[in-house]
C-alpha cells in the first residue's frame, strides 16, 4: 500500500485514520471496528465490503497504534 495514499484514506464511517495490516491486506478503522479489504492494491472502502472485527482483534489494532505502527 502506497504510503501516500495511505495519509489521505479515512474510514468512510467514522471518518478516522485507516491502519493497513499487510499480513491480511486490509485497511482498519479501529474507530469503526470495520477492517476493509485491499484486493490488486486497492482499497475497497464500501461498508457492505467490509469485516467487521471481533474485540479482541480491534484491541490488538489499537495497541499496535499505540506503539507507533
Amino acid at each position: 500500500m502506497d504510503a501516500d495514499l495511505l495519509e489521505i484514506l479515512v474510514c468512510p464511517v467514522s471518518k478516522t485514520k485507516l491502519y493497513f495490516d499487510k499480513n491480511t491486506q486490509e485497511l482498519i478503522s479501529t474507530a469503526a471496528n470495520l477492517a476493509y479489504p485491499v484486493r490488486d492494491g486497492i482499497p475497497i472502502l464500501l461498508e457492505d465490503e467490509a469485516r467487521e472485527l471481533s474485540s479482541e482483534e480491534a484491541e490488538g489494532y489499537r495497541a499496535k497504534k499505540g506503539q507507533g505502527a
